[in-house]
């Protein structure tokens, strides 16, 4: 016997994918009339209303259904922090969803985008640093990790010995990463003297 829900969900993305997201979204509310409670279903509706459809407000009322059906749904939190942290007038629910997930669900990958989001979105650079550095003490060895937080300290904290030392850790990861290397070499020239030491500022300049 087929499933309902897995037969409407599969037609949706169909019709999104031949260039018919009307169709999809249509198919999804007309399924989800007869099983309202569905998740799945409705994750996928408001996917569709936001990826397809570039409606991003009614994919967030989606979202909040799922979260009012299933508050500690790891994948509708997820899901719900991927469409909402692109939007600076859904911050304040962006980290409130943060701080479930972050509770619920905590890894490296969510530790690291929980920092580009307060880094991007909130201008907290001292809290994305601290995020960047538990998504390192998770997963030291994950290149992306050493790379966000080399450009936090170079760009906006202007730590320079800590970039010195990220961009160090990124170039034996990925020895070939052209990108790390151009930094590398442009902050020892211009932050660092021959010997490798920090230059001194003059008072009152950064």
């Amino acid at each position: 016997m087929k499933d309902p829900a897995y037969e409407a969900i599969s037609k949706s993305k169909r019709q999104a994918e031949s260039g018919n997201p009307e169709g999809a979204v249509k198919t999804l509310e007309s399924y989800l009339e007869t099983d309202p409670h569905n998740i799945e279903a409705r994750m996928q509706l408001a996917k569709t209303l936001v990826y397809d459809m570039k409606d991003v407000e009614k994919g967030v009322l989606q979202m909040n259904v799922v979260l009012d059906l299933e508050p500690d749904n790891k994948d509708a939190l997820r899901a719900a922090v991927t469409i909402l942290a692109k939007h600076k007038k859904y911050n304040k629910r962006t980290v409130e969803i943060y701080d479930k997930l972050l509770v619920v669900s905590p890894d490296g990958d969510l530790y690291n985008a929980y920092a580009i989001f307060l880094r991007i979105q909130m201008t907290d650079f001292k809290k994305s640093a601290e995020y960047y550095e538990k998504a390192i003490s998770v997963n030291p060895r994950k290149p992306e990790y050493h790379q966000n937080y080399a450009v936090l300290l170079l760009k906006d904290l202007k730590d320079y010995g800590k970039a010195k030392t990220e961009l160090e850790t990124l170039l034996k990861l990925e020895p070939k990463n052209e990108s790390a290397k151009k930094n590398y070499e442009l902050l020892m020239k211009k932050k660092f003297d021959s010997s490798g030491n920090l230059k001194k500022r003059p008072f009152g300049r950064r």
